[in-house]
């Protein structure tokens, strides 16, 4: 990575030792110079480093020792070590679109298959349709690496690698171009963002992690999961210590994989995102999937490496799908740009719970992934009467470090508390009981969705039921317990439900756009796992929308082999029109841990149906100019976007003026005051060439009135695109946001879309 840059600008060799502390007060900030409208990297290269130069009073040493990245095939910018000055003056020059810090983002499997309704072992296939073409698509991984020996990634069988392949197998740290094989095709990583943020790191932020491996090898674990959920091969024997076992593969286990590695123990920084999407786009890949994205509030787009390099990435023809977050709180969805397919998490219909016996002969269950039990009863205190030092019943009542003393808790097992959605560990909580001579924990939190590998017998329960528990405690003598260990129960609960940790909406940068857009498995899912951590464990139960994201990338493989020609938009409306409300039993899907009735802002359109998704029917396609439109839609001047789009793009002739006239496959309307209207056009996409006629069927969120003209659509063939307007009029009281749905149909075909509307006083919005 670094050293063709190195060798085409000749002199960064050598950096003399004097002016290595000119940077000291020096931050890495990344440079966006939008599309590239040059064919020569070195021009660009000459240019960027022109403009260091300028910045650096003329020294080309201290340009050269400034410069960290120079992105040029996908898009034009670099990354650099400035003064808060310097970037100042960079942000001003006329061909800069934007200037930010190097921010860190974060990083946000397998009976979740069968669970979606995809059987069988190599080809996946879905019924009426051939996906042997997957062997052709390549899925790109911007993730902590690779685990290269995992059985996931094995090429047996596989064909040739696709001729038209430009990417490497970049040799580091344990890993060569040996480990890229006809499955793994491709390996890169990028480490001068990360570097600059963290030169007394060591790359060992984790003391547990006791190898950070300066090449694609992963030393997290977060990058196998990811690529062997959407990817991985068949593996007749996957297991966590003995639960789930069974066989397992990804969703698309015959495509190609090509990893990214930009996210080390501390996170993901901007600077290596940008250079791995510009890397990405030149090597060929045809899908990009990234588990990771910014703490919310999100930032404007283009100053959002995510947002950037995913938009010219769309731009020319690639899919990118990402996790919505993992904040769980109403507002937080991330990766909010329209061209992203940004995913929400739901749980399968597979828990890992652990039952525990009170000394009552009470018989109760939490969810856990503990294999350990205990062997006889034990006494079950609260942590709150075991404070040691200077910390308070209500403190250690947490089981915070340090916050308990080893002569109360000896022996026996604790009830402890965990905050709602804080990011303390629960782990780390099994090990400070284990530690003060405790032998069992019983957790309290809301989020009991989440199954945790306890150090010691343990249980997550919720909020009731740890009432329950403390009361028998209280009014008990000589309470006891007994914790028995973790096993894997199919069908306990109605699923999907949307898990309580996933980000929500609405979206809160442009909010006439829906996010999250769909939903998939992301709770307690088994997949692979580097062995470089802890325990060696060559595959691990993890959870989290990171854990969703990939279900998606499969499925848009799985849409690429058999319709290659689809637009990144039209893939995306496939998966989303064709996406379901109801969990397996028919009735609404709900949200953990209340249990309340789900709506778009919980799960975008809806569960993902993949037997439905590669005959849609009809499609809400959008192309790059609808994306340039947006853009000017939501203030972009023609100098700004011209600079974005390097083309002759003007806002003057745009075909909206507002974000909710886009065409996606959700209308979102966040200021109604009296009436508006929305066009969207659709396309038909069936496997008919005859005459094919639409009816709708709608559902008007409550106290709006929806028309739709005309109310029949007819189209003759294949690609023949017709529109629609769809008219809201307020009829009732202002009551926040209110939903409902669209549907179009042609017989067994069900082509829909949610309605979000706002109504609002006459004094408030925008004026729609």
């Amino acid at each position: 990575m670094g050293s063709s840059i190195n060798i085409i600008l000749g002199l960064l060799i050598y950096v003399s030792v004097a002016h290595t502390t000119i940077f000291t007060s020096a931050k890495v900030y990344v440079v966006y110079m939008g599309g590239n409208d040059s064919d020569d990297p070195d021009e660009i290269l000459t240019k960027n480093h022109q403009m260091l130069v300028s910045v650096h009073s003329g020294s080309v040493e201290e340009a050269h020792a400034s410069h960290l990245y120079s992105y040029k095939h996908g898009f034009r910018g670099f990354a650099a070590k400035l003064t808060e000055d310097q970037a100042l003056q960079i942000a001003k020059m006329p061909e800069v679109v934007s200037v930010f810090e190097n921010k860190r983002r974060s990083l946000h499997t397998t009976h979740s298959w069968d669970f979606i309704g995809l059987v069988g072992e190599e080809t996946m296939e879905i019924p009426g349709f051939s996906t042997k073409d997957q062997v052709n698509v390549i899925i790109g991984f911007i993730d902590t690496g690779i685990w290269p020996e995992s059985e996931s990634f094995s090429d047996a069988d596989m064909p040739p690698v696709p001729a038209g392949w430009k990417g490497k197998c970049q040799s580091g740290e344990e890993f060569n171009i040996t480990h890229c094989n006809r499955k793994l095709i491709g390996a890169r990583y990028y480490l001068s963002g990360y570097d600059a943020e963290n030169q007394n790191s060591q790359y060992d932020d984790d003391p547990k992690n006791k190898k950070s491996f300066r090449s694609p090898r992963d030393s997290n674990g977060h990058g196998t999961h990811t690529a062997s959920t959407a990817a991985g091969r068949y593996v007749t024997d996957m297991n966590y210590k003995g639960l789930a076992r069974g066989g397992a593969r990804g969703g698309a286990p015959m495509a190609r994989v090509a990893v990214y590695k930009t996210c080390w123990d501390s996170g993901c920084y901007d600077a290596d995102l940008l250079a791995a999407f510009d890397d990405a786009v030149r090597d060929g890949v045809h899908i990009v999937s990234l588990s990771l994205g910014p703490d919310a509030p999100q930032g404007d787009y283009f100053s959002d490496a995510i947002s950037i390099g995913s938009f010219h990435a769309v731009s020319r023809g690639i899919s990118v799908v990402s996790s919505v977050g993992n904040e769980g709180a109403k507002g937080s969805a991330t990766n909010l740009a329209p061209w992203i397919i940004t995913v929400a998490a739901t749980s399968i219909d597979r828990e890992f719970t652990a039952n525990f016996e009170m000394g009552n002969g009470v018989k109760l269950k939490g969810e856990s992934l503990s294999v350990l039990q205990m062997e006889a009863p034990a006494r079950i205190i609260s942590a709150s009467i075991a404070n040691a030092g200077y910390f308070t019943p209500y403190q250690s009542s947490y089981c915070l470090e340090s916050s308990l003393n080893y002569t109360k808790t000896r022996g026996k097992v604790l009830l402890c508390r965990h905050a709602d959605r804080s990011s303390e560990s629960k782990v780390r909580k099994s090990e400070i009981v284990k530690a003060a001579g405790g032998i069992g924990m019983i957790l309290v939190d809301e989020n009991v969705d989440v199954a945790i590998p306890f150090v010691i017998p343990g249980a997550i329960v919720g909020t009731k039921v740890g009432n329950r528990i403390l009361s028998y405690i209280n009014k008990t003598r000589k309470p006891s317990s007994r914790i028995y260990s973790s096993e894997a129960v199919l069908g306990s609960q109605a699923a999907p439900r949307v898990a309580s940790f996933s980000s929500k909406g609405p979206n809160g940068l442009t909010p006439e756009i829906l996010k999250p857009d769909v939903a998939a498995p992301g709770l307690n899912i088994l997949a692979a796992w580097s062995p470089a951590i802890g325990q060696k464990l060559k595959y691990n139960i993890l959870s989290g929308t990171s854990m969703a994201c990939p279900h998606v990338t499969g499925i848009v493989a799985l849409i690429k082999a058999v319709h290659p020609t689809w637009s990144p938009s039209a893939i995306k409306s496939a998966i989303m029109t064709t996406a379901l409300i109801f969990d397996k039993t028919g009735k609404p899907m709900r949200v953990d841990p209340e249990g309340r009735k789900a709506n778009p802002f919980d799960y975008g359109s809806g569960f993902i149906n993949p037997t439905t998704v590669l005959n849609p029917g009809l499609v809400y396609d959008s192309t790059p100019t609808d994306h340039k439109a947006f853009l000017c839609s939501i203030g972009y001047d023609q100098k700004s976007l011209r600079l974005i789009t390097r083309d002759n793009t003007t806002c003057e002739d745009q075909p909206f003026s507002t974000p909710s006239n886009l065409n996606y496959p959700s209308i979102v309307i966040p200021y109604l005051k009296s009436n508006f209207s929305v066009t969207r056009t659709l396309t038909y996409v069936g496997n008919s060439d005859k005459k094919t006629v639409w009816t709708f069927v709608v559902a008007p969120p409550r106290g709006v009135e929806v028309d739709i003209v005309p109310r029949r659509l007819v189209f003759s063939g294949y690609g023949q695109k017709m529109n629609f307007t769809a008219t809201f009029r307020f009829s009732g009281e202002p009551r926040g946001y209110v939903f409902g749905w669209l549907q179009w149909r042609n017989g067994k075909v069900r082509v829909s879309a949610p309605l979000v509307v706002r109504a609002v006083p006459f004094d408030l919005g925008s004026g729609v």
